[in-house]
């Protein structure tokens, strides 16, 4: 669920189908062909050409940032300057992900302690100002810097550019059902989680958005997600 200081108008504004999925999302899950994702190869064809062309002009247009960005993490911290997860992707495989690291050397090893203040309902871990993110790893997470190691993991193939993200597979674990059918498709960098307010949207709410994706899938939509992503990013509407 919502906060309750949280509005769905204020965090979802300018996106009113989206605003209408998390409102009534049992219609969303009540309406997906519960037979499975039908697949288009013309279209997965393409997804996977465009995949690799914006991946490819992202990572020499990000290229003079990579150094500087390589230079603040080792400055600021111990440890390595990639961080290297497992995921989970398309059909419950687990792949390496990759980010660049915010967080403090052993960062794992204090979940059990901050469990108490997770930010989100359902599975996911994740806390508004966790005090194990660094200095520069702050300003990455809230300018998105962070993600963009993942481009490699679309030049992979494990990943697409648009798509639902990846969790951990202690996430998926305790997913319903219903939330398992995310998992038919390539994860993604970003999505109608991504562009409506990410942290600010209730677990339940965001598997409802990612089922809507899917069902809808199109160039025109992974379009239409992409252009919205550049102005979501610069609001850095729920980004921590």
């Amino acid at each position: 669920m919502l906060p309750d200081f949280v509005l769905v108008e204020d965090i979802m504004a300018g996106l009113p189908e989206l605003q209408e999925i998390v409102c009534d999302g049992d219609r969303v899950v009540d309406t997906f062909d519960p037979h499975g994702v039908r697949e288009n190869r013309l279209y997965l064809a393409l997804k996977r050409a465009t995949d690799i062309v914006v991946a490819l002009i992202l990572l020499i247009l990000f290229l003079p940032i990579i150094p500087v960005v390589t230079i603040l993490i080792k400055l600021d911290s111990h440890g390595s300057v990639l961080y290297k997860q497992k995921r989970v992707g398309k059909d419950g495989k687990q792949f390496d992900f990759y980010k660049f690291r915010s967080m403090v050397k052993g960062a794992e090893l204090a979940i059990n302690s901050l469990r108490p203040l997770i930010g989100l309902d359902g599975p996911i871990f994740k806390i508004k100002d966790d005090p194990r993110i660094t200095r520069v790893g702050r300003f990455l997470r809230r300018s998105s810097l962070d993600e963009l190691p993942q481009l490699l993991n679309v030049l992979k193939g494990d990943m697409s550019i648009v798509g639902p993200r990846p969790n951990l597979p202690s996430e998926v674990t305790h997913y319903l059902p219903w939330q398992k059918k995310r998992l038919d498709v390539s994860p993604g960098i970003t999505c109608y989680w991504q562009i409506a307010g990410r942290s600010h949207i209730g677990f339940h709410e965001w598997m409802r958005l990612d089922l809507e994706y899917i069902r809808k899938r199109s160039l025109a939509t992974d379009l239409k997600i992409l252009l919205k992503t550049i102005p979501a990013v610069i609001a850095r509407k729920g980004a921590y």
